[in-house]
């Protein structure tokens, strides 16, 4: 019984956060953006990859996109999260430049083409990028992320637990997404840090 509290308390805790993102207005969000993107550039794990994954914003996420002109300047690598075609619910991690085919996935959200995600040279394991920009539905103190629930980065990262390369992992979210406390799934894959538009959280 406990379990199902515990479930419907976070799908209810999900719906609320994601409204509060949803409420911002077009003005606010840009302003957030812009802030969010200023916060990232003075990152020592951002300012120093030379490979690095961020996303392409949907449904009232932060947009991390400002950041790309500063990221091309420094010859950086960029790679964008694909839904892996056949995968339980995995993405693939592959590069996004001026002209990289793009169509929409399932849920609406911009993505590289399967034909181009498919070609192995177009894309990267996510063990050799240096750092992940990820999105997050709400975070707390301690930088624990809550997503959507479908569980992608999670399955995607689940090699962070063992030995090997590892990048660092930066969520990204909105101020009023932060919560004073969230629960911690033994699945839950950590993260190094939380940038929103008005600071930076690190794990202690």
């Amino acid at each position: 019984m406990e379990s199902l509290h515990h479930d419907t308390d976070k799908r209810a805790l999900r719906r609320l956060l994601r409204r509060q993102r949803q409420a911002l207005s077009a003005h606010e969000q840009r302003v957030a953006a812009q802030r969010l993107c200023r916060h990232l550039k003075n990152l020592p794990e951002i300012s120093r990859a030379k490979r690095l994954s961020l996303y392409l914003p949907n449904n009232g996420e932060i947009d991390p996109t400002p950041l790309l002109p500063w990221l091309r300047k420094r010859r950086v690598e960029v790679y964008l999260p694909v839904l892996r075609p056949f995968g339980p619910n995995r993405l693939w991690f592959v590069a996004y430049r001026s002209d990289t085919p793009m169509i929409k996935n399932r849920f609406g959200i911009w993505e590289p083409d399967t034909r181009f995600s498919a070609q192995r040279r177009n894309r990267l394991p996510a063990w050799a990028l240096d750092t992940l920009i990820v999105p997050l539905v709400g975070f707390d103190n301690q930088a624990n992320r809550m997503g959507m629930g479908g569980g992608f980065y999670d399955r995607s990262l689940a090699f962070m637990r063992r030995p090997g390369p590892k990048p660092t992992l930066i969520g990204v979210a909105h101020a009023c997404q932060q919560v004073k406390t969230l629960p911690v799934e033994p699945w839950d894959v950590p993260l190094q840090a939380v940038v929103s538009d008005q600071g930076c959280v690190r794990r202690q």
